[in-house]
């Protein structure tokens, strides 16, 4: 099952409440994501911030957004994100599939950056995917000192 990560930040409203009663937060969200199909992996608080974070299985995206749906719907929270998060096979996955496609997209005006690049002098060379100038003498990728 895809893996989401919830970051929550609570209204001032519902931090005062928490403050007066400590009711049990992780059975409310256990019960949510399993009323959708998915399951709890696990929820952290940060108190500076007033935020909640949480990571759970949930079977789609539709399911990870009708959660999102329903906290933002309560009003408990400010805000309210979701984002699918990879394993460490699942990213490396991800960016060897990106690499072998990445030819396949071309920026918009594509042409015009290949036309203004041959154009421009030698001491000032743009990149047709970036459009970033580079300093004279300085290697892409190289940070300045």
């Amino acid at each position: 099952m895809p893996k989401y990560m919830y970051l929550c930040t609570y209204s001032s409203g519902s931090w005062a409440r928490l403050l007066r009663i400590s009711d049990d937060r992780l059975k409310a969200i256990r019960e949510l994501m399993e009323s959708l199909g998915g399951s709890l992996d696990c929820a952290y608080w940060e108190v500076s911030a007033r935020s909640a974070f949480a990571v759970a299985d949930m079977p789609d995206s539709a399911s990870a957004a009708a959660a999102t749906a329903v906290l933002n719907h309560t009003g408990a929270f400010k805000r309210v994100e979701v984002h699918e998060v990879f394993t460490h096979d699942q990213f490396t996955g991800m960016l060897e599939l990106a690499d072998n496609v990445s030819d396949r997209y071309k920026v918009p005006g594509s042409e015009l950056l290949a036309d203004d690049s041959a154009r421009l002098p030698p001491q000032v060379r743009r990149t047709a995917s970036s459009g970033r100038k580079r300093a004279p003498g300085r290697q892409a990728g190289v940070p300045a000192r």
